[in-house]
């Protein structure tokens, strides 16, 4: 992508949609778009090939904010009559008889497009994209430095690097590998064709989270550094335990006289079980904790988070069922008391 493409590509006719589209509009439709034109769903459709390309260079632009931003101040550019080749309108062509070289900075570019300290049509205001930054990247100069060169003859330096755009992805996991790590490869396809990349999935990733590998996003412009690579983790249930950041979960069930009573429980963990006292008097549903017993990573060991919960029997010897009635007659209590029931 050229910074010519700005000012002669319909980035906005390439995805369908108006150039009023909200930005989460252009991502769901650019979505739809790429699914169905995969190079995977449509092997061999080199018509499909070119219009993926063309969908993916598209949003690569509308999707980015300050990409956007800059894409739809040189389409009112252009349509004032400037291409950004081919000189200014009124013809001030170094080449052409009687034409002449001048020099303008960022304030005069301002003034001769519009820009003259007032807001404007279009949604942006005052605070909208400076031509300073525009102008300067598309002729390689800088905010409030001169733009001088030859009108007609494209003489305003070299377009300056442009960071590539970020890439996504997904990967799903077995609980295993989230908890401790694993290297895996993936297969990306976008624009620049399709590459094959190995990932470093981070030990205790949760389902759903996201992580960064830096440079594996789409090329850079006109020599810039690639844009990152964001992967969404998705994993699989363990039968016993859950993830809670770096804290490993699990529910335990106790009998009615443990927690009457209190007593130690064996827990299990994705290493070796663990005792863990239950206190006198503990109501199903209460958290206990085992310090460090959880996920280790770089940034530190969580913690084991055991859910107690009491287990009723379904049945009960003759002996045990009469000594209970005898207990419920002892106890004589009524937890539904503060219900006024």
């Amino acid at each position: 992508m050229s910074q010519k493409d700005y000012f002669e590509k319909d980035y906005y006719g390439a995805l369908g949609v108006p150039k009023d589209a909200s930005a989460a509009d252009i991502k769901k439709t650019y979505r739809k778009l790429a699914s169905e034109l995969h190079p995977d769903k449509n092997p061999g459709d080199t018509a499909a090939e070119k219009r993926f390309k063309e969908v993916s260079e598209a949003y690569g632009v509308l999707g980015d904010p300050k990409k956007r931003a800059e894409y739809d101040e040189a389409q009112r550019l252009a349509a004032s009559g400037f291409s950004g080749a081919g000189g200014f309108p009124g013809g001030f062509g170094g080449g052409q008889p009687g034409g002449y070289s001048q020099s303008f900075n960022a304030e005069d570019l301002a003034d001769l497009f519009g820009r003259a300290g007032a807001g404007r049509g279009g949604g942006y205001g005052s605070a909208g994209p400076d031509l300073g930054d525009i102008l300067g990247g598309m002729f390689g100069g800088g905010r409030g430095g001169d733009f001088r060169g030859d009108f007609g003859g494209g003489g305003f330096g070299q377009p300056r690097p442009q960071k590539g755009a970020d890439t996504e992805a997904s990967v799903s996991l077995s609980f295993e590998d989230a908890v401790n790590g694993v290297s895996l490869p993936l297969r990306l396809t976008g624009p620049s064709g399709t590459r094959n990349i190995t990932v470093n999935v981070p030990a205790g990733i949760n389902d759903g989270q996201k992580f960064r590998v830096k440079g594996k996003g789409q090329p850079g412009v006109n020599g810039g550094p690639a844009g990152d690579l964001l992967v969404k983790a998705s994993v699989a249930e363990h039968p016993l335990f859950g993830l809670d950041g770096r804290n490993l979960t699990i529910t335990v069930p106790i009998t009615y006289a443990e927690a009457v009573l209190g007593a130690d429980v064996r827990v299990p963990t994705l290493d070796k079980p663990v005792t863990l006292r239950v206190p006198p008097g503990t109501q199903s549903g209460r958290k206990l904790r085992g310090k460090g017993k959880g996920i280790t990573t770089k940034k530190g060991a969580g913690d084991l988070i055991v859910t107690v919960e009491i287990a009723v029997p379904n049945n009960l010897p003759a002996d045990a069922e009469e000594a209970l009635k005898k207990y419920a007659e002892l106890a004589g209590e009524n937890p539904r008391q503060h219900l006024g029931v």
